[in-house]
């Protein structure tokens, strides 16, 4: 019976490893598992298009998609106008969750080519849902995820970023680009 009971809790932790990675649900301090997605005109990305970088993952809903204007607006500027954060050590960019929305894919990839023009950014897309599966992210929301340069996951924020946050925010990205 002993036997029994050690065999079967030894295939169920060998499982995973015997057929695939197992989903997970992201938290900060663990590393971040890879995907691949296309921007709208196929070109491949996964995570380590931006080796070496600090990247800021917004993953989302497009019926969410103006959720955390206020927080993408004070980055950008924290990058862009004051040069506090170097583009050459960080990278936003947004996933966009179509699988979680009404909207068509067309009219989705127009309105986020307006976004990654506004905020001069890649803008991929998931049409599965593949990385809410993977990561354990929330359908018909828009998640934030901050990886430091080994992709280690350092915040994770689901729903609306207050403002009041915002500048705490762009210093642990300043500190980590500095790592």
């Amino acid at each position: 019976m002993k036997k029994m009971i050690i065999t079967l809790v030894f295939s169920l932790f060998a499982l995973p490893i015997i057929f695939g990675q197992q989903n997970v649900k992201l938290a900060v301090g663990m590393k971040a598992p890879d995907w691949m997605f296309t921007d709208s005109e196929k070109n491949e990305f996964t995570m380590e298009t931006w080796a070496g970088k600090v990247i800021q993952v917004n993953y989302v809903d497009p019926d969410e998609s103006e959720l955390n204007e206020p927080f993408n607006e004070a980055v950008n500027k924290a990058v862009d106008i004051d040069k506090l954060i170097s583009r050459d050590f960080f990278k936003g960019f947004g996933i966009v969750d179509c699988k979680s929305t009404w909207k068509p894919n067309g009219l989705i990839r127009s309105i986020a080519g307006k976004k990654a023009k506004k905020f001069g950014t890649t803008i991929l897309f998931d049409y599965e849902a593949k990385l809410q599966n993977l990561w354990g992210l929330p359908e018909d929301n828009y998640s934030v995820v901050i990886l430091d340069k080994n992709r280690i996951c350092r915040a994770l924020f689901i729903g609306k970023i207050p403002e009041s946050d915002n500048e705490k925010i762009i210093q642990m990205i300043l500190g980590l680009t500095r790592e």
